[in-house]
């Protein structure tokens, strides 16, 4: 006898528990299976974002970013600190706290909006069927007529450059549990979250070099905004080489020797740690979905059509497994617009107004086109920026560097992109974020008042300075 269900979501993070959430919260009976074990073999729901990724990664950057101002920036307050002293074991234990918080959250959640939580594996059988083992070996079968693969993605392992080993040589998660600073650390990629661990180990006192491929830093980014954020990281003490290609990584007893190849040249540098951060791929390792003729495309992503239906009925796809940004907030909101097509709803996710953030200091925030990215796309432009330095509130907080850019239609005054260098800018994001999803124009915003002294201000000013209007700076455009 099998256990029969409505829908049966096949991972439980970011794109899966929203998923089965809302799905029990329009009345479906819904099952979600997890597969995910921490360190020391304890089950959790919340995927790599709650338990390896998002959430513990910026317990670590607000713990060493603390360190980092108390030893750098308190004496400018007239605030004077002696013995400043760092007990990494203490800092580490406060991340797991801060994410198995949240982890046993979601099975609260869960219990609140009637969804079964099943700690195990997931296999597709066919014929609307889910195999289910548990940890402790012991199956059962699970009947569903929607079923949702929702197992998210994997850090890609260079294995023929610079494998994994755990030790030497790690990936994101493994660059979470150091147990000492490492004084000499190496980071391949210069992408989110090489740059994001990178700031944590360099805030704590490695020396740190992030080798980059690419010759230019945050290509997704406006150019003159990753230029101020490259300009103030390398200030810190990060030391990024872009242009500069990875050929090998070999471990000794010592350390890892890293071989690359920059401005012509082969290089070398000598590290105690290496984190491999070039990115992530699908996972769907014991899934059984090819079998039963689930089509996945040439890199392992599972294709779907504008609902998330795959090519195989009644079987569905979310989050990163799917591709596209490869964000937590994109899977969430992907999970609750397929729970509800399921009821019939006609919700749809906004692809052109996806946020992304570094969590840096200063952060790096942007929605929605580049000056580069919207001339290659056909627009006439106009552009505007407020820079920080003008902003009372920045002055006050010793956070004065950066600056907010706007991206708009010079036919008709459309923000296109809003991309930002600068303190919080992951929190004035959202305005942006809401402004283009109702599609706002300059002049709304502009006619908008925000609160004084505020950071937001920075950014009612930079939409004023793209036609001259600006009352803080001086306006490159006269109106």
């Amino acid at each position: 006898m099998s256990e029969s269900y409505d829908v049966v979501v096949v991972g439980g993070g970011p794109a899966g528990y929203p998923c089965a959430i809302r799905a029990g919260q329009l009345g479906f009976k819904v099952a979600c299976i997890d597969a995910w074990l921490n360190r020391d073999n304890t089950p959790a729901f919340g995927g790599t974002c709650l338990n390896a990724g998002c959430i513990p990664s910026k317990a670590l950057l607000e713990s060493s970013e603390n360190y980092h101002r108390l030893q750098h920036e308190f004496a400018a307050h007239g605030i004077g600190v002696q013995g400043v002293t760092l007990d990494l074991a203490k800092m580490q234990a406060r991340k797991q706290t801060v994410s198995r918080s949240l982890t046993s959250g979601i099975k609260t959640l869960f219990k609140a909006n009637n969804v079964v939580g099943l700690e195990g594996y997931g296999k597709l059988l066919g014929n609307g069927q889910v195999e289910f083992k548990a940890h402790n070996g012991e199956t059962k079968v699970l009947s569903a007529k929607h079923i949702v693969i929702a197992t998210g993605s994997e850090p890609v392992n260079l294995t023929k450059i610079a494998p994994f080993d755990g030790d030497r040589v790690v990936d994101s998660w493994g660059a979470l549990d150091f147990a000492e600073v490492p004084k000499r650390l190496g980071i391949i990629g210069a992408g989110v979250i090489g740059v994001e661990l990178g700031s944590v180990w360099s805030r704590l006192g490695a020396k740190t070099v992030i080798l980059e491929a690419l010759p230019s830093f945050l290509p997704m980014v406006d150019a003159a905004v990753s230029r101020d954020a490259l300009r103030q990281l390398t200030k810190q003490g990060l030391d990024i080489r872009l242009g500069a290609k990875v050929l090998s990584a070999k471990v000794g007893k010592a350390g890892v020797t890293v071989e690359y190849e920059a401005d012509g040249a082969k290089k070398t540098e000598e590290f105690d740690k290496l984190i491999v951060a070039v990115g992530r791929r699908p996972y769907t390792k014991g899934l059984n979905a090819e079998a039963l003729g689930v089509a996945l495309d040439e890199r392992g992503f599972v294709k779907v059509d504008a609902h998330y239906k795959t090519s195989v009925p009644g079987i569905y796809a979310i989050g990163d497994v799917i591709g596209g940004a490869m964000l937590a907030h994109k899977g969430i909101e992907e999970g609750v617009a397929l729970a509800e097509q399921l009821a019939g709803h006609h919700t749809q996710v906004n692809y052109n107004v996806i946020p992304s953030v570094i969590y840096t200091a200063p952060e790096v925030a942007w929605v929605g086109l580049s000056e580069e990215a919207a001339k290659a796309k056909g627009y006439e432009v106009k552009t505007g920026s407020g820079p920080f330095a003008a902003s009372g509130r920045a002055k006050a907080m010793e956070q004065a560097g950066g600056t907010i850019k706007i991206i708009a239609d010079a036919k008709t005054d459309r923000i296109l992109g809003v991309h930002m260098c600068g303190p919080y800018v992951s929190e004035l994001l959202a305005e942006a974020v809401l402004g283009m999803e109702f599609a706002a124009t300059c002049e709304d915003v502009a006619l908008t008042m925000h609160a004084h002294p505020s950071l937001s201000e920075t950014f009612h000013e930079a939409v004023l300075s793209v036609d001259g209007r600006a009352i803080h700076a001086v306006n490159k455009v006269k109106k």
